[in-house]
């Protein structure tokens, strides 16, 4: 059997060296096999024939270079081709659902596209002049007002990056204002099992130990264990509301109030802000401070699309400390407070996240879904994730195990677990075998309190056809992973890929390309 310098194996159980000719090339139909760039192009000659001329002297000097350039010469269509192959790998929520719970893979509306690629907003530099950004600058004040009123608060920190970016950011507020009180000396941060899991990473990052609070049967905070771990050395708690159980956390309110009569401060990781944008402001719950995820609940890209944006909102008690620059309104039009014109009204901020002011084409972009939804249009995102969510969830319950159906209504997101698979059988031969049916596979494994966890958010822009259509390819699978079909431990069949060995590729993965004949 012939296999190609990319590695190509057969995917398929049936598949043998008898099936196969000699001279195949891993192509499958019309979705062609794509060797390495390096294994492409020649690294004698270029893709661009040049007639040879007089060399004039050069001016770099030293900086010349003196070993060869390392990089494979590819003509155009070769180059084109490459990577437009390589696209068609890869899946993407302009091709169909995007289940991964957690993450909020929802459309983009193409409005809010265009309005971020209008020269005044896509071609601003963050060293311009204030006086030729000042719409810019309107566009983000906007932006923090709408987030301000939206979850109750009293001020907002705009300049965080993404999630975890903002989670820090908010514990560095706490950490500030529990030193400006003279009591630095509390350690502490209390983070449920069904917080997200960068919580307690942040956590640690910043300086605190962190304790573990355990959750209830029903999937939610315990909150009487809780209540009896406060005390003098307890910063404060992080929780997420809605969990990552996918359901409301309707103590909350008790929470807080136990937690700022012990002395400490309540962040709420607000990633699932989605599903109650509209009808719940976090404020009114005594959250002290809680990041955004603009992608999650506002539409805008996610994941390596760019660099991402996770405002913070704040608690009257924690607005002081809050991190600089911010867009601030004058008489004369907007400025950005610095540190050098702070002045007395913001001396107790941390200090800064970023070297500027956050992501521009973020903020155009979640400003203009806010503001062509309107009040009705964003309550009925979140009515329209839970209704979608729950549409998964009572589907799929009867032939999945669901740990938290009788919990109530989830919120964003469903969760299921491997609980009644066929013995030798585990999510992640459900999540395989999906691949096969043209859906991307669900978050697995997490949250850790559900054993083989399967993880669900077809967020609010998903119709009822797409969910239907999905649905039905999961409980395929799932009817087959109950049954022991042995062609789900070898799934997937039809991918550019068999299945990997996922402890190899995590522990000893090959990301850099070597010359084999160097």
């Amino acid at each position: 059997m012939t296999i190609n310098q990319s590695g190509w194996k057969p995917t398929s159980p049936e598949a043998n060296e008898a099936s196969i000719p000699a001279t195949f090339t891993g192509n499958r139909a019309l979705m062609l096999e794509e060797a390495l760039i390096f294994e492409i192009g020649d690294f004698e000659t270029t893709g661009v024939d040049f007639a040879e001329g007089d060399v004039a002297g050069s001016r770099l000097g030293e900086l010349s270079r003196k070993n060869p350039i390392g990089l494979p010469g590819l003509s155009e269509p070769e180059a084109v081709r490459h990577y437009t192959r390589l696209s068609r790998q890869n899946y993407a929520i302009d091709l169909g659902l995007f289940p991964l719970g957690s993450c909020t893979m929802k459309h983009n509306p193409r409005l809010n596209e265009k309005m971020a690629r209008l020269g005044g907003f896509s071609d601003v530099h963050p060293l311009q002049p204030i006086d030729t950004v000042q719409g810019a600058l309107e566009v983000i004040h906007q932006l923090a007002h709408w987030l301000v009123t939206l979850t109750g608060m009293a001020s907002v920190a705009m300049s965080p990056k993404a999630g975890a970016h903002g989670e820090l950011c908010g514990i560095l507020a706490i950490k500030a204002a529990l030193a400006k009180r003279g009591e630095g000396d509390r350690k502490v941060i209390l983070v449920p099992e069904s917080a997200h899991g960068t919580n307690p990473a942040t956590a640690a990052f910043a300086g605190f130990s962190v304790e573990n609070i355990p959750a209830t049967d029903e999937g939610r905070v315990d909150t009487a264990a809780l209540k009896a771990r406060l005390g003098p050395d307890v910063a404060g708690v992080m929780i997420t509301n809605p969990n990552t159980c996918g359901l409301f956390e309707r103590d909350l309110k008790d929470i807080s109030d136990a937690v700022h009569a012990a002395g400490g401060y309540v962040y709420c990781d607000g990633a699932n802000f989605n599903a109650i944008v509209g009808r719940v402001r976090p404020g009114d719950l005594g959250v002290d401070a809680m990041h955004i995820n603009l992608h999650k609940t506002f539409s805008t890209p996610h994941g390596g699309g760019g660099p991402g944006s996770g405002p913070v909102v704040f608690s009257e008690a924690l607005t002081p400390f809050a991190p600089l620059p911010f867009v601030e309104k004058t008489g004369e039009g907007f400025r950005l407070v610095e540190e050098e014109n702070a002045e007395d009204h913001h001396a107790d901020s941390f200090g800064r996240m970023v070297a500027f002011h956050g992501q521009m084409g973020m903020f155009t972009r979640a400003l203009t879904y806010i503001l062509s939804h309107g009040a009705d249009g964003l309550r009925q995102v979140a009515e329209d994730a839970v209704l979608n969510a729950n549409y998964v969830l009572r589907s799929l319950e009867n032939t999945l195990d669901a740990p938290f159906a009788a919990s109530g209504p989830c919120m964003h997101e469903a969760i299921f677990s491997d609980e009644n698979l066929a013995e030798g059988f585990s999510t992640i031969d459900v999540a395989k075998a999906l691949i096969d049916e043209g859906f991307h596979p669900m978050t697995m494994y997490f949250p850790l309190v559900v054993h083989g966890a399967m993880l669900i958010e077809p967020t609010e822009t998903e119709s009822k056809v797409a969910l239907d259509q999905f649905i039905g390819a999961l409980r395929s699978v799932a009817e087959r992973a109950k049954a022991g079909d042995p062609a789900l431990k070898t799934a997937p069949h039809f991918a550019p890929r068999a299945r990997l060995d996922e402890t190899l590729a995590a522990r000893k993965p090959v990301l850099v390309w070597k010359d084999k004949a160097a």
